[in-house]
């Protein structure tokens, strides 16, 4: 039986030269921006407690290593992240409702004010920035940055997997 043959083409240095510089300026630049929106709320929440506050809006009250593990960070991390939003009134510590000695993060009504106004200046700064694009080439650019995205964070969770022991 014949050797299967690998169909997989080549990679090209000079495309994935270009793409690592092109991912460099856009992390200089997302930087730089911050990528905060236009108007009054431009660059008003930082990065952290911008991701912080849409994902307890997305998926609900959660205690501090679920929101963690779900962001791929570690715990002291969310808590040194955390503490200036509850202290601001962004985000309030309750009980959780099964195990009252668990605290369970959860969005406040100012919270969720503030987040729909910063979600709304930046919907408007990606209307800007991509002004001139169709509505397919905005959803090829969300897919395959969504895509690309989720490949680094398999890659960093894989890198975090604890060696499995020897023998």
């Amino acid at each position: 039986m014949p050797p299967v043959q690998d169909m997989t083409p080549p990679l090209d240095p000079g495309l994935l030269d270009a793409l690592q510089h092109q991912v460099a300026v856009f992390a200089r630049r997302a930087e730089q921006t911050r990528l905060g929106g236009v108007g009054q709320v431009r660059n008003s929440m930082d990065r952290a407690a911008y991701l912080l506050l849409n994902r307890l809006d997305l998926e609900g009250p959660m205690g501090v290593k679920a929101l963690a593990s779900g962001m791929g960070i570690d715990s002291s991390t969310v808590t040194r992240q955390v503490a200036p939003l509850v202290d601001t009134g962004l985000v309030k510590r309750t009980s959780h409702p099964e195990d009252g000695r668990a605290v369970v993060l959860q969005l406040s009504p100012r919270g969720q004010s503030r987040l729909e106004e910063v979600r709304s200046s930046r919907r408007e700064l990606m209307a800007q920035v991509t002004d001139g694009w169709t509505d397919d080439e905005r959803e090829s650019f969300c897919s395959l940055l969504t895509r690309f995205n989720s490949a680094l964070s398999a890659r960093q969770s894989a890198t975090q997997e604890p060696a499995a022991p020897t023998s």
